[in-house]
């Protein structure tokens, strides 16, 4: 049965929101330095990439699962949007439901990368020895960890969920991871474009 919220878990609430919008600020802190590091390498991958004597195709670099792949990404934003929304209907089932089809995207999401990079390895012949690997496998290399550490993320709240630890007055976990992911996703779009979408 769902629960309702009471007076003691708004006077909980009252008495956390200055330590949870620390957090909140913190973790945003944080993603802006992240986003710095991602907003270096794409520059490197662009600079190397009109410096560079060859450069793979859209066709060899296999636009048509990339775009698959950033589909099922963007597919995991809005089901994190919805347990977020859930949660704060305190609907739990709804939270860890979603929260479990978000780490299965993102799940997919590396899977889809393990073939884009076996492809550009084994058939292709691209390796970190030259300068389109160097700058492609560490800047998509670097995003595809974050998105790992995401999913063990997603997991581990989908987790605490199941025991009933987010009500509708006390879930500022869900809301950073929530805030995680969304960045994950948001980088992810001026790597697709960048990347791939702008390649020659």
């Amino acid at each position: 049965m769902e629960s309702t919220p009471t007076l003691h878990n708004n006077a909980h609430e009252a008495q956390q929101n200055p330590s949870e919008g620390v957090r909140k600020l913190g973790f945003w802190m944080f993603l802006g330095s992240e986003f710095l590091i991602f907003l270096g390498l794409i520059v490197a991958f662009a600079v190397t990439r009109n410096t560079a004597k060859q450069w793979p195709t859209q066709k060899e670099m296999g636009l048509l699962l990339v775009s698959l792949n950033t589909f099922i990404l963007l597919a995991s934003s809005f089901t994190v949007a919805m347990g977020i929304e859930s949660v704060r209907e305190n609907k739990k089932n709804n939270l860890v439901m979603y929260l479990i089809i978000t780490a299965i995207l993102g799940a997919l999401f590396l899977m889809g990368q393990a073939v884009e990079y076996n492809n550009l390895i084994n058939n292709e012949g691209h390796s970190l020895a030259d300068a389109f690997g160097t700058a492609f496998f560490v800047l998509t290399g670097l995003h595809g960890l974050h998105v790992l550490v995401g999913v063990i993320w997603c997991v581990i709240v989908a987790l605490r969920a199941a025991k009933g630890i987010y009500t509708s007055t006390r879930y500022a976990t869900v809301e950073i991871f929530g805030l995680y992911w969304h960045f994950v996703d948001v980088v992810w779009i001026f790597i697709f474009t960048i990347v791939y979408l702008l390649n020659p």
